[in-house]
């Protein structure tokens, strides 16, 4: 089976959206939502979802302020970034989550429980604006060389 090799989290300290994806199709799917108690994040639901969908690395949402100032949360995601790089020893990398939260409620017309399609959100932000070596970024030309 053919597996997505990215999963991503949209941590907030009562849920985390949990969303898988790949970088060859550069597309993501929203996978579950998952419970915390009390700021702490189930982490046997965590290493489950590891367990079975393997991927090569791990996207976490980066909550800032639409300035690009901190937010209280931002701390706590942080941290959550470093526990998941120390449990798991996967490659973590951060992405902007502003108004992925605002995007999933466009999309689904709900104004709660949208944290899985918020982390949906955030992964196809992160994977548009990554490249795969030796191609352009999207949106970018590549010119043709000139002979001199």
């Amino acid at each position: 089976m053919n597996r997505p090799n990215l999963l991503c989290f949209d941590y907030g300290e009562k849920r985390i959206g949990v969303a898988v994806g790949q970088n060859l199709t550069a597309t993501a799917t929203p996978l579950e939502i998952i419970e915390s108690r009390r700021g702490r994040p189930d982490w046997r639901r965590i290493s489950v979802l590891i367990r079975d969908w393997q991927p090569q690395a791990l996207i976490v949402g980066n909550p800032l302020n639409m300035d690009g100032s901190r937010q209280p949360v931002t701390d706590a995601a942080d941290r959550f970034a470093r526990q998941l790089a120390g449990r798991f020893g996967l490659p973590v990398h951060r992405a902007d989550e502003r108004l992925s939260t605002f995007e999933a409620t466009q999309r689904t017309g709900m104004g709660s429980g949208v944290d899985a399609v918020a982390a949906q959100a955030i992964l196809e932000t992160w994977l548009a604006g990554q490249a795969a070596p030796g191609r352009p970024p999207a949106g970018s030309v590549k010119r043709p060389a000139v002979p001199r």
